[in-house]
């Protein structure tokens, strides 16, 4: 019985580690390109485990065709703020520009590298990447 339990704990433990550690992989992200996305805040949300802008786009080459919908996963709100973000950092309808790493699959969404803000002036700082 003891060693049943024993044997139940470690596994429903690796199976959350697995979990988690797929959740934190970044392999959908094409990391060795970046798109700049010039457009609209339709939202900005200020959630755990991370938080995410949605950017209307428009076309710049067809001004008349339907803005596309980017999703723009940040980090979690914690680190954010630690990089001078705050939930009121950006509302619906500011006009910004977001680099962002892009989906792999083509699909309108990017993992955040850098944003402008509506006064021209850099959201936050940028991540310095380990040494």
């Amino acid at each position: 019985m003891r060693r049943a339990l024993k044997t139940l704990i470690g596994v429903a433990a690796m199976l959350m580690a697995s979990a988690a550690f797929a959740h934190h992989s970044h392999a959908m992200f094409d990391q060795s390109k970046q798109v700049t996305l010039v457009g609209t805040v339709k939202d900005f949300e200020w959630s755990n485990p991370h938080c995410w802008i949605q950017v209307l786009v428009a076309d710049p080459n067809d001004p008349k065709a339907a803005s596309v919908e980017w999703s723009v996963e940040l980090d979690s709100p914690i680190a954010l703020f630690r990089r001078g973000w705050k939930p009121a950092s950006l509302k619906a309808g500011d006009k910004i520009s977001v680099v962002v790493n892009p989906l792999r699959d083509g699909r309108p969404g990017g993992q955040f590298v850098s944003a402008t803000g509506p006064d021209g002036k850099p959201i936050g700082t940028v991540p310095v990447a380990p040494n």
